[in-house]
């Protein structure tokens, strides 16, 4: 097996080979021109975007700066979005599903090291891949460990740090973050009552202002 084979397959490896300098050296090329675009060059963003990761299914906006490894080991989702300094260390696959969102300074780490020290220091590595699935919303700050998989439907709170896996449907918080409780019907309720009445604020706005045009 080559290298990347190796990390790729989550087994020690060493990532000092020209294959994988190559890699990063390409990913991190694209990223740099990416955090040095400006907010009137969205289509630009977008197509570096396409360039970075494996696969985009459909839309995706982030806000620089971003970080990867490699980002040829990432997948995304249909509509995806990532507010400022995120963060993805992609050693191994990292698939994000459809319509997630990410707070500021999200990170997600596959990366590990062995922890005996020798060892360690031989340089060898290895990587447990990331897996988030649909409407997945990870709050500001989080951490995101190596080997964690986030069913759908979940939110994460801000500043958690994910170390195991967690059940779709659910919130969950905290270092270590732990379920606090489901997402329920009620939750449902009561977002798609704020909803309606969002849009139904929306509409008095505009037959008021169309009144007032109309008696100038």
């Amino acid at each position: 097996m080559s290298e990347k084979e190796r990390m790729v397959a989550g087994r020690l490896y060493l990532a000092q080979g020209e294959e994988l300098k190559a890699m990063r050296q390409k990913g991190q090329q694209l990223v740099r021109l990416f955090n040095g675009t400006t907010e009137e060059e969205k289509p630009y963003r977008t197509q570096l975007l396409m360039d970075i990761f494996d696969d985009v299914a459909g839309d995706i906006y982030i806000e620089p700066t971003l970080r990867v490894d490699y980002g040829k080991n990432i997948t995304i989702g249909k509509n995806f979005y990532a507010n400022f300094d995120c963060v993805m260390i992609d050693v191994a696959p990292i698939k994000i599903g459809d319509n997630a969102m990410f707070g500021p300074r999200v990170c997600l780490y596959t990366a590990g090291h062995p922890i005996d020290p020798t060892v360690r220091n031989s340089g060898l590595e290895f990587g447990t891949s990331i897996t988030i699935g649909n409407n997945v919303w990870i709050g500001g700050s989080a951490v995101v460990n190596p080997g964690v998989t986030i069913g759908d439907n979940v939110v994460i709170g801000s500043g958690s740090v994910v170390t195991k896996n967690i059940p779709s449907n659910t919130i969950a918080v905290g270092n270590p973050c732990r379920v606090i409780r489901d997402i329920t019907q009620e939750d449902k309720a009561f977002w798609e009552d704020k909803q309606a009445a969002y849009w139904t604020e929306i509409a008095n706005e505009q037959n008021t202002t169309i009144k007032e045009e109309v008696s100038k």
